[in-house]
């Protein structure tokens, strides 16, 4: 079980001279339930070396188990820090594909050609893209071998407009995530803020938020084996 993690090298959130990346959690949660599962991970970005970290997801009222275990493991924190360069990952090499969210996403990963292509080519396989929170964005550019959107007529969440809201970046994001999946014809669909929600849809399983990120992972294992 080859499994291929994406994350962001856009670390600037907009204007407003604060920093973002990766949310932590949405890392490592994921990251640990595949290498439990058995899996061979191999992390990518966009420019290589170390991606950033959103800075609010290392703040102590947002730690888990799991990012508790990534911050005493030096293993893998040599591994992030070394992530290879996304243009060199082939679809082929890998079972599936997992992109952790984050706002970074929201800038570079949607409009990335080299992602756009590497998606692309995973479903053209008949295998599975799994993203989570701000990391549906990459599929807003993505179409099947027809030229069809992949989201057109797919189920899928993402971080939602209220959630958007209530962390006060509505008017400092790019766009609406929530909307702009709904333009290129997916089916929204959302739960309460905050609470886990992961939706399978064909090749496509898309998270809410970062209490999302291990259903995710679980399901993206179930959808391996």
């Amino acid at each position: 079980m080859n499994v291929l993690i994406v994350l962001t090298s856009h670390d600037q959130l907009g204007e407003t001279g604060h920093k973002t990346g990766f949310w932590l959690e949405e890392f490592a949660s994921p990251y640990y339930l595949l290498k439990d599962a058995g899996a061979d991970v191999t992390l990518a970005s966009p420019l290589g070396g170390q991606p950033p970290l959103d800075p609010k997801s290392n703040e102590q009222d947002v730690q888990t188990e799991d990012t508790h275990r990534f911050n005493n493991d030096p293993e893998a924190q040599s591994e992030l820090a070394n992530t290879k360069i996304l243009a060199d990952m082939k679809a082929d090499h890998f079972d599936a594909v997992f992109y952790p969210g984050g706002h970074g996403p929201l800038w570079d990963l949607y409009q990335d050609a080299h992602s756009i292509a590497l998606i692309e080519a995973f479903v053209a396989a008949d295998k599975t893209v799994a993203t989570v929170c701000h990391a549906p964005a990459v599929l807003l550019n993505t179409k099947d071998k027809n030229g069809v959107p992949l989201l057109k007529g797919k189920r899928v969440t993402a971080f939602s407009n209220s959630e958007e809201a209530a962390v006060g970046l509505t008017d400092v994001v790019p766009y609406s995530l929530e909307d702009q999946l709904i333009e290129q014809g997916g089916i929204y669909e959302k739960t309460e803020d905050w609470h886990s929600l992961a939706i399978e849809d064909g090749l496509l399983i898309t998270g809410q938020n970062p209490a999302s990120s291990a259903a995710v992972a679980k399901a993206l294992i179930r959808a391996i084996q």
